[in-house]
Order: structure tokens, then sequence, then C-alpha cells
């Protein structure tokens, strides 16, 4: 009886340790880049993101081809509107959102796929542990990579008919929005 109650016990401690989905930063400020090399697709942008409004704002230099130009894109999942300014001509064009909101977290449904370690694993400051998790978001699929313990965003991936696939990078993270007002139109957009 006793070593069954221990069996119980060790099955029970090793089952509780499978990690689950934890929660990302809400609302942050970072660097992303996106590269879709059957398309000839590349993006950097600077992004301020807020999960709470479902709000994100990037700063982007987009190559496609050998054609490079630039954006202030600002995506108000909130109210269903993109707003695109070109950053060469000025030029605003106002449309609405046909893709969903994606979290840059993961959704609380993810599966765990693995542990990794970033750099070089046992000399100080050169390494960061990240986790590994994918599954369904919307019905499309998803993987995603972050930090561990605290679940900063490191890389994403999604998948659907109509996007293909779109893979993303993050860098540079800062937690919170310095300043809430890049969630504003740009004044240009405002005519």
């Amino acid at each position: 009886m006793k070593l069954l109650l221990v069996l119980c016990f060790a099955v029970a401690t090793v089952l509780s340790q499978q990690p689950r989905p934890c929660e990302s930063p809400r609302q942050w400020e970072g660097r992303l880049s996106r590269y879709d090399r059957d398309r000839q697709f590349f993006q950097r942008a600077r992004v301020s993101y807020d999960e709470l409004d479902r709000r994100v704002r990037e700063i982007e230099e987009v190559e496609i081809g050998k054609t490079v130009d630039y954006y202030d894109v600002l995506y108000l999942h909130n109210v269903g509107l993109e707003y695109r300014l070109n950053l060469k001509t000025r030029e605003c064009k106002l449309t609405p959102l046909t893709r969903p909101f994606i979290p840059a977290g993961l959704p609380p449904d993810a599966n765990y796929r693995g542990q990794a370690t970033l750099g070089a694993s046992g000399i100080p400051d050169e390494y960061t542990e990240v986790v590994l998790f994918d599954g369904s978001f919307e019905g499309n699929q998803f993987f995603g990579v972050v930090t561990y313990p605290d679940c900063v965003p490191v890389e994403s991936g999604f998948y659907s008919n109509r996007t293909g696939a779109v893979r993303t990078n993050f860098y540079d993270i800062s937690l919170g929005v310095a300043d809430p007002s890049v969630f504003v139109p740009p004044t240009e957009c405002q005519q």
C-alpha cells in the first residue's frame, strides 16, 4: 500500500511538471522581422503592441523583390480598421481589417512541444531558456517560441489558406507602451 501511494505521488508530480502555455506580456514595444522566401518578402519594423485593446502600430520597412517601401501602419482590431501611411508619398489609406487579431503570445490551449536554450548554455548572461508550443487558433495552425519563465515572445508562425505561412521574429522587447498616443491615427489620415 505504501509503495502504491509513493508511486501515485511520483506520477502526479511528473504530470504536474508538464508546462502549460504561459501568459505573455499584454503590452510591449520592440522590433520584429518577417520573411517569406516564396514571395520575396522581407519586413523590419518597430512595433507597439496592445493585446488588451487589440491594437498594433508598426513603423516598417518592406522589401518585395527589389522594391523597398516605408510605412506607418496602425491596426485597430478593436474597431476593425487599418491605417496605412506611406512614409515616402505621405499618402494614407484607410481600409477595413479582414484578418483576425493574432496574439503575439500563446493561446491558452496551445500544446507544449519542448524547451531549449538559446545562446551559450552555462555561461552567465549569455543564454536564455525558451519554450516551444503549437496549436490551432481560429482554425489556423500556429507555433510559438517564448522566453521561460516570463513568456516574452521570441518567434511565432501562423498558417492560413488566405495568408499562407507568416513567420515573425521578435527582439529588443521592453514591457509596457511608453506613449499611448502611438495608437492615434497619423494626422495625414485624419482628414
